[in-house]
């Protein structure tokens, strides 16, 4: 089959189309062939050398996928070939075909085409797990959400916003920020106001209860000043490229918690239960309407190159997705 390969770690002209060979299926594996492929920043890190598969994933990137299935294991019931669905996966999706546990198959969501579904997996898993499972967002709190038009963010603010709860989320320009108040969270450019002071201003002081970051470094300090007591701070990237430091005695005097996490790294019964919590509460908000996936652009699989300079760019808003097939 054709996939996406890295020969070489560096820019993003280093991703070369080639054959590799089709992966085996499990007695408790679906086989997918492949529609579209969810691009994420782990994928650019991974290309970089900085983020490598775990030992029993495919060495090529992609950690969402959407498809039909084509042949299921032995031991797996509830999913059929034919059926129309995206999987969260340890990598490999950009790819022809995937074969993935079949715990973390979902159904793609109804009124959702089978391409845009790609965009779906991986952020819902991140946003749900981190926000919600572990950061343990209430109706009522407020969550700050940096990076905004993400597709991470997008999906979190939609979210958190239907299930009732404030968000403010920064992003680097006007039009961004425009966006993220069309979606109804109150925006930040971080270009041009302190983030820290937004917060406090438009929570009366209280600051944030809940906290996803996907910076890192000198904003680890500013989150513990934009904390409410009690808050929660979800670490899901470091981008800064420098030490993350803060004073243990601020972060004490908030009560806060700052957690630091991954996913595809994490046992199987742990994103089993991940994706099973998605299945549950944020597919209904998407077949309701309530929450939509944002697609920035998509672009051929032979032009992964494209689609890596294009978020790096930082110029998307939303999710940028690979045409398989």
């Amino acid at each position: 089959m054709k996939a996406i390969i890295i020969p070489r770690f560096g820019p993003a002209d280093v991703l070369e189309l080639a054959d590799v060979p089709a992966p085996r299926l499990g007695a408790t594996d679906v086989r997918i062939r492949v529609t579209g492929a969810g691009v994420n920043g782990a994928d650019i890190s991974q290309r970089r050398g900085l983020y490598p598969p775990p030992a029993d994933a495919p060495e090529w990137p992609g950690l969402e996928a959407s498809g039909v299935v084509t042949d299921v294991g032995s031991a797996v019931t509830g999913i059929a070939a034919g059926d129309a669905v995206c999987a969260l996966l340890p990598g490999g999706g950009y790819a022809e075909q995937v074969v993935v546990d079949a715990g973390l198959v979902l159904p793609v969501p109804a009124g959702v085409p089978v391409l845009d579904a790609a965009a779906l997996p991986e952020v819902a898993a991140t946003v749900w797990s981190n926000v919600f499972m572990l950061g343990d967002l209430k109706p009522g709190e407020t969550l700050l959400v940096h990076g905004g038009t993400s597709g991470i963010g997008t999906l979190a603010v939609q979210v958190a916003l239907a299930l009732g709860s404030r968000v403010i989320a920064t992003a680097g320009s006007a039009e961004k920020v425009e966006f993220l108040e069309r979606l109804g969270a109150t925006g930040v450019n971080y270009r041009t106001e302190h983030f820290v002071d937004a917060v406090l201003g438009a929570t009366d002081g209280r600051g944030a209860d809940v906290i996803l970051d996907i910076v890192g470094g000198d904003y680890l300090a500013r989150n513990i000043a934009s904390l409410a007591v009690d808050g929660r701070i979800m670490c899901i990237a470091d981008r800064s490229g420098g030490e993350s430091s803060f004073r243990l005695g601020a972060l004490m005097q908030k009560r806060g918690r700052i957690w630091a996490t991954t996913i595809r790294a994490r046992p199987i019964g742990e994103r089993r239960t991940i994706v099973a919590a998605v299945r549950e509460h944020v597919w209904p908000l998407i077949e309701s309407g309530r929450v939509t996936p944002v697609i920035d652009s998509v672009f051929d699989l032979a032009d992964a190159s494209a689609a890596h300079a294009r978020m790096e760019s930082s110029a998307h808003i939303g999710k940028i997705v690979l045409r398989v097939g």
